[in-house]
């Protein structure tokens, strides 16, 4: 078994920890009171310090992530802990259970922006990465002077890291357009968090430029949101199926270790981040540290890689458990 010697760390994001209901595929049966929640997410996130974890993802629309997240960080005082949330989406399902509508509400207004900064900021000095919570070009945020004069200010003022979070089957040329961006000849983005994993793939060609101008590379949704799993619903990914299972079997863990692995080794991020819901799943992810996978095995699963349309389409299709 080749010894782990990737620079890329796993990382917890609290979408599936913070609210009740999740898109994702198969979200289990659990309690799902904000009192279990928070306990829940209290042991996980202890579970993942203890494990080596040091980079901690939210944002204010996973339900109550960032006030878990502050909890946790307030109480247990780690001082080598790193941590990063978003703004741009209010969570306004308010745990209600099957909530019937959208469970976020995008706005990427210099209004939000200050209202979710003056709650964010409590983060600090541990909080590392402030992100535009999946910036596109349709919310008109990269060509919004006063949110990107805001948001040098903030990093002015606190050294924090700009960046942003990328959805859609154009993050490629969002990222294009941003890592341009200057305002009086000042660089506005330091980092970002794309959606890369074996069927995703249109980030590609601007990782080069995203390492090569020193900015942070941080990737989010390796497990294409629970679809490297088994499902009888995708008949086309049955090879790809075929192949994790493979995989899983000769190095001895799950497949969710393998679509880790599987960015890790590909892209070398600074973090991938797991989506762990509880700490069993955590456990499963954190397998992902001890192999690595050599060129033959990531060639033969990067070959799943669909269309970059496509694959957002079915993503919608997702429902909220």
């Amino acid at each position: 078994m080749a010894e782990n010697t990737s620079k890329t760390q796993i990382g917890l994001g609290m979408a599936a920890l913070g609210r009740p209901e999740y898109i994702n595929i198969d979200a289990g049966n659990r309690d799902k009171s904000e009192v279990a929640f928070r306990a829940n997410a209290l042991k996980v996130l202890d579970e993942a310090y203890e494990k080596g974890v040091r980079y901690f993802d939210t944002a204010p629309s996973y339900g109550k992530g960032e006030e878990f997240l502050k909890a946790w960080h307030n109480s247990r005082k780690h001082t080598d802990v790193v941590l990063g949330t978003k703004w741009g989406y209010t969570y306004v399902a308010n745990w209600e259970l099957g909530y019937d509508g959208p469970h976020e509400v995008k706005e990427h207004s210099l209004e939000k922006l200050t209202e979710q900064w003056q709650v964010s900021k409590e983060l600090l000095p541990s909080l590392e990465y402030y992100q535009i919570h999946s910036a596109t070009f349709e919310s008109g945020v990269l060509q919004n002077k006063p949110v990107l004069e805001k948001l040098l200010d903030i990093k002015r003022t606190t050294g924090l890291k700009i960046g942003m979070s990328t959805s859609g089957p154009n993050q490629k040329e969002v990222i294009e357009n941003a890592l341009q961006i200057r305002i009086d000849g000042e660089v506005v983005f330091d980092s970002f968090q794309v959606t890369f994993n074996m069927l995703e793939q249109a980030v590609l060609p601007v990782l080069r430029d995203i390492k090569l101008q020193g900015k942070k590379l941080i990737v989010k949704e390796a497990m294409a949101n629970g679809r490297v799993f088994k499902n009888e619903k995708y008949p086309q990914y049955q090879s790809l199926y075929a192949t994790l299972q493979t995989l899983a079997k000769r190095y001895e863990v799950g497949v969710d270790a393998i679509a880790l692995r599987y960015v890790m080794d590909a892209i070398q991020p600074d973090y991938v981040l797991s989506g762990a819901a509880d700490i069993n799943q955590l456990e499963q992810n954190l397998k992902a540290n001890s192999f690595t996978l050599n060129e033959e095995e990531l060639a033969e699963l990067t070959k799943a890689k669909v269309n970059s349309k496509v694959y957002w389409e079915e993503r919608s299709q997702l429902s909220w458990g």
